[in-house]
């Protein structure tokens, strides 16, 4: 589960800092300053997960099932939060938006927020 983390993490960062430029550059042009915004939101938050799953595995042994989910968590929603974003804002850009994908970005959400919590729950066991 380890590798798991920190190659998801490297991968997501890696597609962060890709996507970032992407969106500084070409994007830039055809975008609004809303859909830039937006954009960007969902690079910021794909990145803060990329360094945590990354640290994730450095601290911790993932082999516990609060660890595995919390792990599921952040992967699954930093895919659905940001590249929810990325669709939405792409296809309103072409005037097309893909409104099936706007409640998927709430629901990667819910879960950055529940692999959050498990991480506090980690942290919380530790001392008690």
């Amino acid at each position: 589960m380890v590798l798991i983390a920190q190659s998801v993490g490297a991968i997501f960062g890696l597609l962060a800092v890709i996507f970032g430029a992407f969106g500084a550059h070409a994007l830039k042009k055809s975008f609004s300053e809303e859909q830039l915004k937006s954009f960007e939101t969902g690079v910021k938050y794909q990145m803060y997960h990329a360094i945590v799953l990354i640290m994730l595995g450095f601290n911790f042994n993932l082999d516990t099932p609060p660890q595995k989910y919390m792990v599921y968590f952040f992967v699954i929603g930093t895919f659905l939060f940001s590249f929810s974003i990325y669709g939405l804002t792409l296809s309103a850009s072409k005037e097309k938006k893909w409104k099936f994908l706007g409640p998927i970005t709430p629901l990667g959400g819910l879960l950055l927020v529940m692999g959050w919590s498990l991480l506090l729950y980690q942290f919380i066991g530790r001392y008690f």
